[in-house]
């Protein structure tokens, strides 16, 4: 059985060096779960990685992709075959074919969609660990990069837990609409009166950003407050003005993870499954294989549709 994935060889720009490359299918592990994969969406954390930014950690040639939804075809359970699952954590979910620790494959309830299911793992796991380390209740949060899938979660799920305020900062006015649906106060991030004003106010910050803009964020807020920073999405880092008043804050998923039992694990899901059941995802767009760069290319696009790509035969 031959296998197609989406490999980059070499770190650069995901057009540039991601190539659809077909193989041969190697015999599946026991122990493993093979599943044909349906959509995977596309995401900063995984086109960030082949671009080189965390090249300290990974080594290419390598299979991108870290979410996405599919049925499982091979099974030491032949009774499992048929049933859907997020293959998680092993190798890239780029690929017409994952092979997945079956411990650590999170079955997917049936009345959950595959746009959501695909989406199901990396922004929400981040957003719920986060509110679990950063209790939010009767506080003011600010959010960056507000109008990103990470961000919006946060944000909805917040207020749900009681934050006093949420104020998010957009560049594109295209998300402004949505934010205000979710009782999200936007705030336009160039406006940096206004800006250092609400970090000033603000007693938790999630920070998706950094560079300039997490910055001026970091140094503006208040004794007892907390800087959060979980991304790097302007690729330069946050600098403090000396010793911030705020406690500053790293948030890395991989660290939550590297410490939790596979048990802890699918518990997490247990506790999303419901959350994601309240969440209306963002208006996605289905690219097929064939229009990955498309797909790619669509990310960058402000204000446009998560992007999904279509990993399923014909």
């Amino acid at each position: 059985m031959k296998n197609q994935a989406l490999i980059y060889r070499a770190f650069g720009d995901p057009l540039d060096v991601l190539r659809l490359e077909t193989a041969e299918l190697a015999p599946r592990a026991p122990g493993t779960l093979r599943v044909e994969m349906a959509l995977v969406p596309v995401n900063p954390s995984d086109l960030i990685p082949v671009t080189g930014a965390y090249s300290h950690l990974i080594t290419p040639p390598m299979v991108a992709g870290y979410e996405g939804v599919g049925r499982i075809v091979e099974a030491d359970d032949t009774a499992l075959v048929g049933r859907r699952v997020l293959p998680l954590r092993g190798p890239g979910t780029w690929q017409r074919h994952v092979d997945c620790d079956s411990i650590l494959a999170v079955p997917v309830p049936d009345d959950i969609d595959d746009a959501t299911a695909a989406r199901a793992y990396i922004n929400p796991m981040a957003a719920l660990r986060m509110l679990t380390r950063w209790p939010v209740r009767d506080k003011r949060v600010l959010l960056t990069a507000a109008g990103s899938s990470c961000a919006t979660l946060l944000g909805h799920w917040a207020l749900g837990q009681g934050a006093r305020e949420v104020i998010g900062l957009y560049r594109s006015e295209a998300r402004v609409e949505r934010m205000r649906a979710l009782a999200i106060t936007p705030l336009h991030e160039g406006d940096a009166g206004a800006v250092t004003e609400a970090a000033r106010k603000a007693d938790v910050t999630f920070d998706a950003v950094g560079g300039r803009l997490g910055s001026l964020i970091l140094n503006a807020m208040g004794d007892g407050s907390v800087f959060a920073g979980y991304g790097l999405m302007s690729g330069a880092p946050v600098t403090p003005d000396g010793f911030p008043r705020a406690a500053f804050e790293r948030f890395h998923l991989r660290d939550d993870l590297a410490v939790m039992s596979a048990a802890d694990w699918q518990g997490e899901f247990d506790r999303l499954w419901p959350l994601l059941r309240q969440v209306a995802f963002p208006k996605a767009e289905v690219f097929p294989l064939e229009r990955w760069r498309e797909a790619v290319a669509a990310f960058h696009v402000p204000g446009a549709a998560k992007p999904l790509i279509d990993f399923r035969a014909g």
